[in-house]
């Protein structure tokens, strides 16, 4: 509690000087113990630091969370990398750029004993090696989920079940595309560079690469704007700029709680996707603070509260007892092993620079 009190006595200007210096200290004092009330700093996915359940932390660590959302991993990374790592305690890195940070002193090694709930989570998410290094673990699974096939339901007769139609000349000006190397991965899928192994989307050749750039330039006339946040992507369906994209299950959350007709599905060539970790930067100051973040979030009421925003998936099962029946269908976690089969996670692109400049020459292309 903040209490400055002072000595007033003394006749004439002599007491006059001493309420202006006592006053003075009183307000410095307490501006002083305003600025001592912990503040975190994130760098996150949209969606993540959503008052519903930060106000909760909060309130709960008399503290304050601000945060900074990215539009992509190579956003992150490019913070990380500026010299803005000191800017934030806690980031959400998705798997191909996770392994980078963990293995690069960009984010520091966990004391799970601090995280009680890890030992919760999904083994088939903490079994993973994506953010292990030397023994250590540096970041805790937090949510996942695939980048699926969105459409306007009015604009199909038919659900598309395939990415190829993205290319289709009827839809000249209607498609939406991420901003992000995730269209790279989409576009060789529908070459075929994923068979037999999915894990050869993130290691393509140069002629693959080529290949791919050749595809994507041909869906160029196609595409109405690349997108970077869910946000945008919500507002050109909303608009009806664009028919189809491809997304993430937040959109799909925003747009059904606008009443827009969207649909969701996964394609039959099957889709890419994604697992994000909290990690706490090496640089930060509110290590302590950032544990008790770590541990708030993946408890399974909270994971709920996140559920409930990005229409993602959970890393910890434990969220099951606090759905219904038609929630946990809609999350798949009623067939959640065959569900897994039809997403191939994101893994580290040993060759991401070769990969940002194919991508960076098909937006720079007219």
């Amino acid at each position: 509690m903040c209490n400055a009190t002072g000595d007033l006595r003394g006749p004439g200007i002599g007491m006059k000087r001493g309420f202006i210096s006592v006053s003075l200290a009183a307000v410095l004092f307490a501006a002083s113990c305003q600025r001592s009330t912990p503040t975190l700093s994130l760098l996150v996915w949209e969606g993540y630091a959503d008052p519903s359940f930060i106000s909760g932390f909060e309130a709960k660590c008399n503290c304050k969370v601000n945060a900074a959302y990215m539009g992509s991993s190579d956003e992150l990374v490019a913070k990380l990398r500026g010299g803005s790592a000191g800017n934030y305690d806690v980031i959400s890195p998705s798997s191909d750029v996770a392994t980078m940070i963990a293995t690069t002193g960009l984010a520091a090694p966990l004391d799970l004993n601090k995280v009680p709930s890890y030992g919760k989570l999904m083994p088939a998410l903490t079994s993973l090696p994506l953010v292990k290094n030397g023994g250590k673990v540096y970041g805790v699974p937090f949510q996942w989920g695939p980048n699926p096939l969105l459409y306007d339901t009015t604009a199909f007769k038919t659900p598309p079940d395939s990415w190829s139609i993205l290319w289709d000349p009827s839809l000249r000006g209607k498609v939406s595309v991420w901003d992000d190397l995730s269209t790279v991965y989409m576009a060789a899928q529908v070459l075929g560079y994923d068979k037999p192994d999915p894990g050869a989307l993130y290691n393509l050749t140069d002629d693959q690469l080529q290949k791919v750039k050749a595809k994507l330039l041909e869906l160029k006339p196609n595409i109405r704007k690349m997108w970077t946040t869910g946000g945008e992507l919500t507002n050109l369906f909303e608009s009806k700029e664009v028919s189809i994209a491809m997304g993430w299950p937040l959109m799909t959350n925003q747009l059904r709680a606008r009443h827009f007709p969207i649909g969701e599905t996964i394609p039959r060539e099957n889709t890419t996707g994604w697992i994000d970790h909290l990690m706490i930067t090496s640089a930060s100051d509110h290590q302590a603070l950032a544990y008790q973040l770590l541990e708030y979030l993946i408890e399974p009421k909270v994971q709920r509260q996140v559920v409930a925003v990005t229409g993602y998936l959970p890393a910890n099962p434990a969220v099951a007892q606090y759905l219904n029946n038609d929630e946990k269908k809609s999350l798949h976690l009623d067939d959640l092993e065959n569900y897994q089969k039809r997403i191939f996670f994101w893994q580290n692109v040993p060759r991401r620079d070769k990969y940002n400049q194919i991508w960076n020459e098909v937006k720079a292309s007219e």
